[in-house]
């Protein structure tokens, strides 16, 4: 006789590889830096300079965190000449953060 599903069974286990990338997002968006740098390019597109200038930064930190976000698939970059201009690259992750941050605000 067939079992219906009880409510341990409606929910998916979540498999290794949801359960690391899940951690790996919450550990970018658990660094002030990396959250700072995130909020700046969900404004928009901005080279490693700009980021630097605009967040009061060195060039370094700012790369060293966006090699960071770019492993996780967060940012995706572009080249230009010498320069590389870095944007946002996963929409779920900005509304996470917006929403987190209007609800650190309230």
């Amino acid at each position: 006789m067939e079992r219906k599903n009880d409510n341990h069974d409606e929910h998916d286990e979540l498999d290794e590889e949801t359960l690391f990338i899940v951690s790996q997002t919450f550990k970018a968006l658990g660094d002030p830096t990396r959250i700072r740098i995130l909020h700046l390019l969900s404004e928009g597109e901005r080279s490693v300079n700009q980021i630097a200038e605009a967040l009061h930064l060195q060039q370094s930190t700012v790369s060293h965190q966006l090699r960071f976000l770019k492993n996780l698939r967060l940012v995706k970059y572009r080249r230009e000449g010498t320069s590389m201009y870095y944007s946002h690259d996963d929409e779920h992750v900005v509304k996470i953060l917006e929403q987190t941050i209007d609800h650190a605000r309230h």
